[in-house]
């Protein structure tokens, strides 16, 4: 293959009209490896601004026929090698809204993830559930000559550990009608919508359409395992300032 002529699978973890701005849910120590992701997406799809942006898509995202040895990328879009696309896909996003709605869900929930879990373990649960994501999808579609990009299936696993560890945690989210609607939720209800949109998303869309909607599941599969394996957090804590 010389290059994909469709789109990307992509898609950012909302899936709906309910978007998330801000949580309370207090963290005790600065939530550095969050920062860090969020700047390297940043950067990256500047990289994929500046430097081609189909090219970047294609050479750092997923390629399922490429990844399992059916079809090869043109010499000249090879970046890294295949089994690393597995990693280098989490962060590249197909445009400046999947871009800002990736980054706004793991600005939100990741904080307390990383609170959790500490640094080091919280970027190996981040890239592991962006890896458990890849290879459902690769599982479910290893003919696919589409790439798949964004940050999605690892902020899934993000999401089922916050789900397990802090349901009852307020969530405030703007909810645009024919105006602005605020309201604070529970987590659990949230997430819980959240992943009812995905499911729903995977049985109606098929192998069709631009979310990678097996993806998120997968993600969210992984994550929920890692978080149910770690156990949840035993008491409340004080408040902090990067809550």
């Amino acid at each position: 293959m010389a290059g994909g002529g469709a789109g990307p699978r992509a898609g950012g973890p909302g899936g709906g009209a309910v978007i998330p701005v801000a949580d309370r849910n207090p963290t005790r120590r600065r939530p550095v490896v969050t920062v860090t992701l969020i700047v390297v997406c940043v950067l990256v799809y500047l990289g994929q601004l500046a430097h081609g942006f189909e090219e970047l898509v294609l050479g750092l995202g997923v390629v399922p026929a490429v990844l399992g040895g059916r079809a090869e990328l043109a010499p000249e879009l090879v970046l890294v090698p295949a089994p690393l696309t597995l990693l280098t896909y989490q962060f590249v996003h197909g445009g400046l809204v999947h871009l800002a709605g990736n980054m706004l869900y793991l600005w939100i929930f990741g904080n307390n993830v990383e609170d959790r879990l500490g640094p080091l373990p919280f970027l190996a649960f981040y890239l592991g559930s962006g890896v458990a994501a890849g290879l459902l999808h690769l599982g479910l579609d290893p003919a696919s000559e589409v790439p798949m990009v964004g940050a999605s299936g690892a902020i899934s696993g993000v999401l089922a550990a916050y789900l397990l560890w802090f349901p009852r945690a307020r969530v405030l989210v703007v909810i645009p009608v024919a105006f602005l609607f605020t309201l604070w939720l529970p987590a659990s209800v949230l997430i819980g919508v959240w992943l009812v949109v995905q499911v729903l998303g995977a049985i109606t869309a098929g192998g069709e359409g631009g979310v990678a909607w097996w993806a998120h599941l997968g993600g969210f599969a992984a994550g929920l395992l890692v978080a149910a394996l770690v156990g949840r957090p035993r008491a409340s804590r004080r408040p902090g300032p990067w809550g």
